[in-house]
């Protein structure tokens, strides 16, 4: 017999890690697709929607597959527990279509890493297909807001005359003497921080407003705040050079519900995972902005919504609402 044939190498560290966090984002996802899809009115919309949902299930069949081929436990996840569809509507239809928007590009950037950290061929394939499925569904999302008029176009610049070079170390200042202009990679970053930081505002405004959990509804309202403030320093930063910020404010697009659509283990991880996502887009934020004060900005911001983040660890430990991630042994333990 060809063992070649049959011998399938163990899942490593990276390749369970990916998968687990993967099941987690996708049965996420189903919770909130399967509400979403139950008040949506836009045929539009809808059809985006439903594309996600069966990708995300798709997902979740796979990775079960894998698993159980592994004989590797099944994570909980989320369920049907974790969500309400009688609950009314808590968001429009253009917050669905942004949200959609931010997942696609979020998705991106987890599964191009994990196909770069993976190694079986079955996990590789997997991850490949979710970075062509995901590019495909967020090109299909951003012409939906474009032809609707819902999607805002990032700021423009002069075309330069002719090619220059740096020659005074005042590019880099920021603080003391003339501050030199925006470059068009600040700006871009600005941009994309105020857009993320305009749709989280909207998202922890409604959790609070549905939140079961006096200590959580206090978290999200917390949440909301800052998210403004946030909003405000990058977008003063444009307002300074005369430069659109690119975003609109869209807590008018939260209904006055106060019934929950998701249990507060689910709103939760949603909100500490669009955190993590922040904390990683100000450092990358930070690494192609020059100019000094926008890197103590970024570094101040990351500081705050860290601490935020920690305390909303917190809360899931507190309430074990936080699932276990794959973990190394604990040898010293078992040396015991």
């Amino acid at each position: 017999m060809d063992t070649n044939d049959t011998y399938q190498e163990e899942l490593t560290v990276a390749e369970v890690s990916t998968l687990w966090t993967s099941y987690q984002n996708d049965t996420m996802m189903i919770c909130g697709l399967r509400h979403f899809l139950t008040h949506v009115t836009d045929e539009e919309i809808r059809s985006i929607l439903e594309q996600y949902l069966a990708i995300s299930k798709e997902h979740q069949k796979k990775i079960t597959d894998i698993f159980n081929a592994e004989n590797y436990p099944i994570p909980l996840g989320f369920t049907e527990q974790d969500v309400n569809l009688d609950a009314p509507r808590l968001f429009s239809d253009r917050i669905y279509l942004d949200l959609m928007l931010n997942v696609a590009n979020f998705s991106m950037a987890i599964y191009g890493l994990a196909s770069s950290q993976v190694e079986r061929d079955d996990i590789i394939q997997f991850y490949t297909e979710a970075v062509d499925e995901t590019q495909r569904m967020y090109k299909i999302t951003k012409d939906t807001a474009k032809t609707k008029s819902l999607y805002i176009r990032y700021p423009q610049i002069p075309k330069p005359k002719q090619i220059d070079f740096v020659t005074d170390d005042s590019f880099l200042t920021g603080f003391f003497g003339e501050k030199r202009p925006l470059l068009g990679v600040e700006i871009t970053a600005l941009v994309l921080n105020i857009r993320r930081n305009a749709l989280g505002q909207a998202l922890v405004a409604g959790f609070a407003q549905v939140a079961q959990s006096k200590e959580v509804r206090k978290y999200f309202e917390r949440g909301r705040d800052i998210a403004t403030k946030q909003l405000e320093v990058f977008t003063s930063i444009l307002n300074e050079e005369y430069i659109s910020d690119g975003a609109r404010i869209l807590t008018s697009e939260v209904t006055n519900s106060t019934t929950a659509p998701f249990s507060d283990k689910l709103m939760m991880f949603l909100v500490t995972t669009l955190i993590a996502s922040g904390m990683g887009q100000y450092g990358t934020s930070m690494s192609v902005s020059p100019r000094h004060d926008l890197g103590v900005h970024y570094a101040r911001l990351m500081a705050e919504i860290g601490k935020y983040a920690n305390k909303g660890a917190n809360i899931l430990i507190d309430n074990a609402w936080m699932e276990q991630p794959p973990i190394a042994a604990d040898r010293k333990k078992l040396a015991k």
